[in-house]
């Protein structure tokens, strides 16, 4: 066995001279010397443990950061994780992975494995991270019992507000809720789904752009949950028979995360829908978005200039209004004004005049957009063109020396130019104001720690029009395996793919011809663009995501 020393040498965390000094103190005072290292502020606590860890030959995980598994964690009760000061995070080989503090208790790996059924793997962790991480992960379920009892089924009485006000002001409620927020943004959830159903309430995270389903509750707490849901967000919780939306804000972390609240009334009840929006997520700079280096030289040419229209096309949760947030970023300085016209304003900028429409009091995209070119703008973002007079306006706005951005729902880049024709304006003022269409999509990126490497078979290629030919040697693609890091998915985060199409005299001609977007995109391939698909191909070929994965965001 290898002695504490060496390893703290050979892995950098102590240098020659620290560590002599520390064997001294140790023969004088008669301590560890892993002790006397940590106690002279050389080592931190994790540091230790994890070179104790290496010397008997055992892997350490520091639980503040490792993906723990869910399912693993509700394999051992509460009690039995506390008793024994250790904690299920996933599963290795088919093992269940176990982070203790003393991986020597053979007590208790007897004891969790045979109440998991599973051959136990330990791996060792600090005794304050199992106990935080138990506190985290087991919190909820001795609050749902108590959230349970608060509202009986004989209490649920969805006609008496005040007894609904009572019961949203109980210590259970307000923890499960704030549990329950917590949760999805320690999972990187972009959206909570809180879904009634006829026997149950069913809660599904949106995590990397899929659905998965992490609880299932009595039907009982469904009136209490949603209602507390509702008076954080400010919403009318008298009114249940129409759609509602708010906003709450809450600190995770010691970072504020604002929550987009949408109400929608089901068969069953009403359906909640929170967008999680992490305000970091605004200051991104465009080079973090994974535009390819030809993509972003076509895509910087266009918002340098002082006027003109840049859209950004693709469907819901594409990414369209970050990337509009990350070009702002750049444009947006002292001597300019930039306006916003928004539904909602999802991310709060300083330095940015944003509006937020409201159709209940009149003010739509084009009453607030017509205002605002009154207000002096140098740039306007449209948070979305939905009409053939918002349209009309915006387009206006950038053949008069505005710089506007904006967004639109159609499938590639070459589609908004017959889209905006569709939407009654001028083709000759479409292919004058339109300066730059970027299409976007969002792919989930492999996970580093599992993806496993394969060389695909030359049809496989051709087959799904990879730049490659016959001759030329085959490339190293990845595909997902799953691991506990990555809940089994064999995914972990996102990457984005762009088709940027730049208006050249061609494709102006092409507009006021009203060609098909079939034509103009091949002319626009024929000038350099990237397809979205071949986009995602050479994505693949960098072994960052899986031809499935882009086979199913791309046709």
């Amino acid at each position: 066995m290898k002695q504490l020393g060496d390893i703290l040498l050979e892995g950098g965390l102590v240098t020659p001279d620290q560590l002599s000094g520390a064997v001294e103190e140790q023969q004088r005072l008669g301590r560890s010397l892993g002790r006397v290292l940590v106690d002279q502020g050389v080592l931190t606590e994790s540091q230790l443990v994890a070179a104790l860890a290496t010397q008997i030959g055992m892997q350490f995980v520091d639980l503040t950061d490792f993906p723990v598994d869910g399912s693993a964690v509700s394999r051992i009760s509460d009690a039995v994780c506390r008793r024994h000061t250790a904690l299920p995070i996933g599963y290795d080989d088919g093992k269940l992975l176990v982070a203790m503090a003393d991986p020597a208790n053979v007590f208790a790996l007897d004891d969790i494995r045979t109440i998991s059924g599973l051959e136990v793997k330990p791996v060792v962790a600090t005794k304050p991270d199992v106990l935080a991480a138990i506190n985290r992960y087991h919190r909820g379920d001795a609050e749902m019992d108590d959230l349970t009892m608060a509202l009986d089924a004989s209490n649920d009485d969805e006609d008496d507000l005040g007894k609904i006000k009572e019961v949203v002001e109980d210590a259970p409620i307000v923890k499960f809720v704030n549990l329950l927020i917590t949760q999805a943004i320690q999972d990187r959830a972009s959206d909570i789904h809180i879904e009634p159903a006829e026997r149950d309430l069913r809660v599904r995270f949106r995590i990397d752009g899929v659905l998965h389903e992490v609880m299932r509750s009595p039907k009982t707490i469904t009136s209490g949950v949603t209602s507390r849901l509702k008076i954080m967000a400010d919403i009318n919780i008298a009114e249940r028979r129409i759609p509602q939306d708010g906003r709450l804000s809450v600190n995770a972390n010691g970072k504020k995360i604002d929550l987009r609240v949408a109400t929608l009334p089901t068969v069953w009840g009403e359906k909640i829908v929170m967008r999680i929006l992490d305000n970091s997520t605004a200051m991104l700079k465009l080079s973090d978005l994974g535009f390819s280096d030809p993509n972003y030289e076509v895509y910087s040419k266009s918002f340098v200039k002082p006027y003109g229209m840049i859209l950004v096309t693709g469907p819901t949760g594409s990414g369209k209004s970050t990337t509009l947030y990350a070009t702002l970023n750049i444009v947006s300085r002292p001597e300019v004004n930039v306006i916003t016209v928004e539904d909602p304003v999802e991310y709060r900028l300083p330095g940015i005049n944003q509006v937020q429409t409201n159709v209940k009091a009149g003010l739509t995209f084009s009453a607030a957009l017509r205002s605002i070119l009154r207000s002096d703008p140098d740039i306007v973002l449209l948070g979305e063109i939905r009409d053939g007079e918002t349209a009309h306006i915006a387009i206006e706005a950038a053949l008069t020396g505005h710089l506007v951005l904006s967004t639109l729902h159609t499938n590639d880049a070459p589609s908004a130019v017959v889209r905006l024709t569709e939407m009654g304006i001028e083709p000759f003022l479409v292919g004058s104001a339109l300066d730059c269409v970027l299409a976007q999509r969002l792919a989930r990126r492999l996970c580093p720690k599992c993806k496993e490497a394969y060389l695909p078979s030359p049809s496989l290629l051709l087959e799904n029009r990879f730049p490659w030919q016959d001759g030329m040697a085959l490339p190293t693609l990845y595909r997902p395996i799953g691991c506990s890091a990555c809940s089994k998915t064999g995914y972990k985060g996102r990457l984005a793919l762009h088709e940027v199409m730049a208006v050249d005299e061609e494709i102006e001609r092409l507009t006021v011809e009203r060609a098909s977007s079939m034509v103009i995109g091949r002319h626009a391939v024929s000038q350099g663009m990237i397809t979205l698909r071949h986009d995602g191909l050479l994505k693949v070929m960098a072994g960052v995501t899986s031809i499935e994965e882009i086979l199913r965001v791309v046709v």
